[in-house]
């Protein structure tokens, strides 16, 4: 401020320097000897010019001081405002927790009384018994467990306490080593799958010993009386592989809560040589897998892997036979954590090239964001790529063998198909502001209108059958063998109009190019054509499967 009072003083100076100079100016004008070319006029108008323009800035430069400081004013209050909000945030998240905290130590001090009553109430000879139970409980506190593990799998043990089970029969399972058991809980309960989920990390520390529980719970991923074709197609089976997998997965959830003593005396050697001998047992069958096994939906495929990454055995096998698994499993939700889990992170820029070989294109993308690899595998375009060879036409073989109409219909069902993986991609990866989704859903609504004008107009081009004229002429009586003549006519309609029996699901055909990794060898062999899709006729692009 005083620089700008300064300033403003010796502007205002300016008018008495003028006169000043034009006094002096005269005073020399009088003691020329020649006439100047130069007028006083002139210097006058060229200095009061420079006022002017010095005012002007002058006053330009205080209005952008009051701007910025009234800038710094506002951006005070609204920090102001901001920590205030927090502050109270973390208050009433501090009383909210305070508040669930009391709610569970009372509820473990009433359980603990009615317990005390009913002890009381047990004949003399079951007291060793209860207090052999008691001193087994004191003796592993759950204290230990390390409080950034805030995880719901982890709930039962937040703040040393452990919650009221909602499915105590799973903990009894789990104490008596009930593999079976466990299995069959699991599918009676599979409607609220994500709730046991939830608790089966839980439940598995209340075993004698987690790791054998989940070993045996293997026993029957390979039936000896299946084979691999028709394992497919049972129901009971795959649901049996997904809970080996997830209870591969809720072992791999507790030990990581556990100190690294633990864990050691946990996964103990022998348990290892267990878990090595049934995934030697395993990997021979996976050369047998059909090509179904390379959508990358594998269960068979997913639980080997998953098999290594728990029981940390993935150094007894070649890095490079992993490396070629990765593929078989790329939908699946937990790719990217086995990868990190067996060490394969640095090779996914190669699974990645093996994926857009094959036309997987979404999978891609979904393994370069999870790796940080968008950057040399750039999201939109892939997209854009994958959406380009969705809208080419079938192949010259399959689409000879069918009409025109057929053809066109399977090519503009797969772009459907394709354009809302996309859109799915999209925003799962929030990548609007790079790749609009308008015109890509306008894509759609008109091949859906394409596809519902076509099937009205296929309906109104089928020949009606003729309605058959009652048995009598005039004002006759009407004929009394009803039924009989509805069987005739029926048979007869049958003859003429034969039912149409569709022995299997549309199989839509995939690109003619068989984009096949030269390093699969011929253990896993693809058959020329045989796309992007099922042999069940659905596409296999989707987000990760769970």
């Amino acid at each position: 401020m005083e620089d700008t009072q300064s300033v403003a003083t010796l502007m205002d100076s300016t008018t008495s320097k003028i006169q000043q100079l034009q006094k002096a100016f005269a005073e020399l004008e009088s003691h020329r000897a020649v006439t100047l070319n130069l007028k006083w006029k002139q210097l006058e108008e060229h200095f009061h010019g420079l006022e002017k323009s010095l005012k002007r800035r002058f006053t330009e430069l205080e209005d952008q001081e009051k701007e910025f400081e009234t800038k710094i004013v506002q951006s005070k209050k609204i920090l102001e405002n901001r920590q205030a909000a927090v502050i109270s945030c973390e208050k009433a998240s501090l009383e909210s927790l305070q508040e669930k905290r009391d709610a569970a130590v009372s509820a473990i001090t009433i359980a603990m009384e009615k317990h005390t009553k009913s002890n009381c109430m047990e004949p003399a000879g079951a007291t060793p018994e209860v207090q052999g139970e008691s001193s087994m409980f004191d003796a592993k506190p759950l204290d230990y467990i390390p409080l950034e593990n805030t995880e719901d799998t982890m709930k039962p043990f937040k703040n040393g306490v452990v919650e009221v089970k909602c499915y105590p029969d799973l903990v009894e399972l789990c104490q008596d080593m009930d593999s079976e058991g466990l299995h069959k809980f699991i599918s009676d309960n599979r409607k609220n799958l994500a709730a046991v989920r939830e608790e089966i990390p839980s439940a598995l520390r209340t075993a004698v010993d987690p790791a054998c529980l989940v070993l045996d719970s293997l026993k029957g991923f390979y039936p000896s009386e299946v084979s691999i074709s028709d394992a497919k197609k049972d129901a009971n089976l795959l649901g049996l592989r997904r809970t080996c997998i997830m209870l591969m997965e809720c072992l791999g959830i507790l030990l990581t809560t556990l100190e690294l003593d633990s864990v050691s005396s946990l996964i103990s050697a022998s348990v290892k040589g267990r878990a090595k001998a049934i995934a030697e047992e395993w990997k021979p069958k996976l050369d047998e897998l059909d090509i179904d096994a390379n959508n990358g939906n594998s269960l068979e495929a997913h639980a080997f892997l998953q098999l290594l990454a728990t029981f940390g055995i993935n150094s007894n096998f070649n890095q490079e036979d992993l490396y070629k698994l990765i593929p078989m499993v790329s939908r699946r939700r937990q790719t990217a954590d086995l990868c990190r889990s067996l060490g394969l992170s640095e090779r996914m820029p190669g699974v990645i090239d093996v994926l857009v070989n094959n036309g997987r294109h979404i999978d891609a993308v979904n393994l370069a964001f999870a790796f940080e690899l968008t950057d040399k595998f750039s999201p939109v375009s892939l997209l854009k790529s994958y959406l380009n060879e969705a809208s080419k036409v079938s192949s010259p073989v399959k689409s000879g063998n069918a009409p025109p109409t057929t053809a066109q219909n399977d090519v503009n069902e797969k772009q459907l198909t394709a354009l809302k993986a996309v859109i799915k991609c999209i925003e799962d990866h929030k990548l609007e502001a790079q790749y609009p989704v308008d015109p890509l859903q306008n894509r759609i609504h008109q091949l859906e209108k394409e596809k519902a004008d076509k099937k009205r107009a296929t309906e109104v081009a089928k020949p009606q059958p003729k309605r058959p004229r009652a048995n009598c002429v005039g004002n006759g009586a009407r004929a009394t063998n009803v039924a009989s003549d509805k069987n005739f006519y029926a048979s007869r309609m049958t003859d003429r109009y034969p039912q149409y029996i569709y022995d299997r699901p549309y199989a839509y055909p995939g690109p003619a190019d068989t984009h096949v990794p030269s390093f699969l060898g011929t253990a896993y062999n693809f058959p020329p054509g045989h796309g992007n899709f099922f042999g069940n006729g659905y596409h296999y692009q989707a987000t990760y499967l769970h």
